[in-house]
């Protein structure tokens, strides 16, 4: 413990665990973007809320900036300490605090992972409805800083929607509670939605009282083959109409051609431009409307192949397809975007969308999946194995300010459900007007006057 600032820290906080190995500031120091060189102060570790706050009060002290850490599963270098900042990781903060079967509400500690909240809902006989593949890494405090989305945003929404109340230590070191678990409050304005997708910017989230819903009714899943783009909203709106959809994701022939790679079964003897992987309730009724709907397809062209899932297994297998494309292309290290527009203007902007990366990106391995369902699409670039990091991601930039030019003529966003943070933050004004900026820069200076609470992120001061 080189720094002299942080004897001051233990001098306040004896039982704090505290780390400065190198290995562990590299390790919490970073998120999965890997652009950064992590270089924090320090990692603290703390055990409650009250040990939040002394060490936010510490750092207003101290002049120290903060980085709030959960899982650390972020793809736009929101969890990023690479100035000396300190780490304060929540990963001791994992325990669910009550449960209210009358409200139908967990309330846990910021630091449980999603799959631990799902599971304790699954236990009381009510489920989580929030979910996608990093649900063993991903905390739930991270989850509501960036209103995480996932594969079952289509039938549940995001994050947010899930959200009954929170408490959040603010830059001042003051304890928030908003939100209650009320279901109607009009008493002002509500700071728990303002808190929601804030990044950290406002404070640390600590606390999350969630609601629950009802079991998912029993499901099947279908894995569908397309000859072409312009054939997907085609059999969006064809199953849409006849299913009750649970989910509708995309992924393209390059997506699947990793996967396979990576250790998945294909699925069909020929290779495909385009599959879809949708899951609907199941049921006698249900998987008669699915057969009705896949042949409807087939007889307009625009599918050529499917199967349903006749087991769990099968079924776990056909989504493997899909949530297994991030895990067999992450040694590459893409550069990734993730963006949505309205589902009404989907066709118009994935086809222009689609031209605007087959021109610059002729040489470029690209790999798009999505929640086409939602709005929402992911675009990873592979960088060529000849190439260096820089000017790889000096060429995904230039490309990236394209793309923020569609969305613009689009009305979409540059960051559908993983947040700005450091890699989206120059492209925030093609979502974003000035005035809206303006206005949240005003509410950031509130609640953290020094600007200690993740700096750099999502928008500079």
């Amino acid at each position: 413990m080189t720094d002299p600032r942080l004897a001051g820290l233990v001098q306040t906080l004896p039982d704090l665990r505290l780390l400065t190995d190198p290995a562990d500031l590299e390790h919490y120091g970073r998120d999965w973007t890997r652009r950064w060189t992590p270089a924090p102060l320090a990692v603290a570790l703390p055990s409650s809320v009250a040990q939040v706050q002394a060490i936010v009060r510490w750092a207003r002290g101290a002049g120290v900036a903060i980085v709030p850490s959960g899982g650390r599963t972020g793809l736009s270098g929101g969890a990023v300490a690479a100035n000396g900042e300190l780490v304060v990781s929540l990963e001791r903060m994992n325990r669910v605090l009550g449960f209210d079967p009358v409200d139908r509400t967990l309330t846990v500690q910021a630091g449980t992972p999603l799959e631990a909240v799902q599971n304790a809902a699954r236990e009381r006989g009510l489920a989580y409805p929030v979910d996608f593949a990093a649900r063993g890494s991903c905390s739930i405090g991270g989850n509501i800083a960036t209103n995480a989305g996932g594969i079952r945003v289509i039938r549940y929404g995001n994050t947010r929607e899930w959200v009954a109340g929170l408490k959040l230590v603010d830059g001042r070191g003051e304890l928030l509670d908003v939100g209650r678990g009320l279901v109607k409050n009009s008493s002002g304005y509500d700071l728990r939605h303002l808190t929601v997708a804030s990044e950290g910017t406002l404070g640390i989230i600590v606390e999350a009282t969630l609601r629950l819903a009802d079991p998912p009714p029993p499901t099947s899943v279908m894995l569908l083959a397309l000859p072409d783009f312009e054939a997907l909203m085609q059999v969006f709106s064809t199953l849409r109409a006849r299913l009750r959809l649970e989910a509708f994701e995309f992924l393209t022939d390059r997506a699947l051609h990793h996967v396979v790679a990576h250790g998945a079964q294909p699925p069909f003897a020929e290779t495909y431009p385009f599959y879809v992987v949708t899951e609907f309730a199941a049921g006698e009724a249900e998987e008669a409307a699915a057969l009705e709907a896949f042949e409807h397809c087939v007889g307009e062209g625009w599918v050529v192949d499917g199967v349903i899932s006749q087991s769990e297994a099968q079924a776990a297998q056909l989504w493997r397809l899909r949530e297994g494309i991030t895990e067999s292309v992450a040694r590459y290290v893409p550069y990734k975007n993730d963006v949505s527009v309205r589902i009404s203007a989907m066709p118009a902007f994935l086809a222009e969308t689609q031209a605007l990366l087959a021109r610059e990106y002729p040489h470029f391995d690209v790999v798009w999946f999505g929640h086409i369902g939602d709005g929402n699409l992911h675009i990873n670039v592979l960088k060529p194995d000849d190439m260096a990091q820089d000017a790889f991601v000096a060429d995904c930039e230039r490309v990236t300010r394209l793309l923020a030019g569609a969305l613009q003529r689009h009305g979409g966003s540059i960051s559908a459900e993983h947040g700005i943070g450091l890699v989206k933050k120059p492209y925030l004004s093609s979502t974003r007007s000035a005035a809206e900026i303006e206005v949240m820069r005003g509410i950031r200076r509130v609640l953290d006057p020094d600007g200690l609470m993740n700096p750099g992120k999502l928008f500079d001061p």
